[in-house]
């Protein structure tokens, strides 16, 4: 298998020698699957509709990292038996990362229909599409504080003149560079946008902690050349910033269960050197 599809298991499994079983059309490439409130259903990215095949994932522009924003994918929803039940967009150019509101009224994604990467929220069944942010610069990885009323993401904001055309011609081009981004918190309208952090890299991949006092995050800011990634704590007003993990090479991805005993994060670790990543699940601990 090429490219990223969509798994499903229960918590307590594991599967060492076989793999779980598919939930995605096994057609294209697959991205940011979320659960439906009712626990039937899921939200996920895929560009299957414009392609069976699996596109091409350029990782170096110029030298530099960089993620392909391919302009195929749309967001779907499937069943826990990977039957396609709807398909919540249809526009023109890139929508993914959706993830859905606690509340379960709203789902949060990013899209490039404005022309640059931006935030948006529609209802479950696609309607009432708002714009949240209207900056320049890539908005994405989006969560709902537990309550609904808040948004945390990832951004990076080019602001000198050489760094908004490298942006804007590496976005022409379907690809973003995502090494420079701060986290941003705002209400669930985009209203009261404020920065989290300011600590320089890359930091992303951010969660709210049940309580919605807190961020859990990945970031590399403390890295020289770029790794490890490691997460981090943060309060929603950017005060007390606590390291949680002390590893070596790339833990990221952290998701809180919803009543905060467990923690799901992706890591590089116990990969044998490998750039193998995988699915860890930890008990939490104040």
């Amino acid at each position: 298998m090429e490219c990223d599809q969509m798994f499903l298991m229960n918590v307590e499994e594991s599967f060492p020698d076989s793999i779980p079983p598919m939930v995605s059309t096994g057609m294209g490439r697959t991205t940011c699957a979320y659960f439906l409130p009712d626990n039937k259903h899921f939200v996920y990215g895929s560009t299957h509709l414009a392609d069976a095949e699996c596109p091409e994932a350029p990782l170096r522009k110029n030298g530099n990292y960089v993620w392909p924003v391919y302009d195929s994918f749309d967001i779907f929803v499937a069943d826990l038996e990977g039957n396609i039940t709807a398909q919540l967009t249809d526009l023109p150019g890139y929508d993914a990362e959706a993830t859905v509101s606690p509340k379960g009224d709203k789902i949060v994604f990013t899209s490039t229909r404005s022309g640059d990467l931006e935030l948006y929220t529609m209802n479950l069944d696609g309607s009432d599409v708002q714009q949240i942010t209207n900056e320049l610069g890539y908005d994405g990885g989006a969560f709902f504080s537990p309550d609904g009323a808040k948004l945390i993401f990832r951004a990076s904001r080019p602001k000198t003149p050489e760094a908004i055309k490298k942006y804007k011609d590496l976005l022409a081009e379907g690809l973003v560079e995502p090494t420079e981004m701060e986290l941003f918190i705002c209400n669930a309208d985009g209203s009261e946008l404020k920065q989290l952090t300011f600590l320089g890299n890359a930091n992303w991949s951010p969660f709210f902690h049940p309580s919605g006092k807190k961020i859990l995050f990945s970031s590399n800011y403390e890295a020289e050349k770029g790794f490890p990634f490691n997460l981090y704590f943060i309060d929603i007003d950017g005060k007390n910033l606590e390291r949680v993990t002390h590893g070596e090479t790339f833990d990221a991805f952290p998701v809180f269960s919803n009543d905060g005993k467990y923690l799901a994060f992706s890591s590089n670790r116990n990969n044998g050197g490998t750039r193998d990543t995988n699915l860890f699940i930890a008990e939490w601990q104040e």
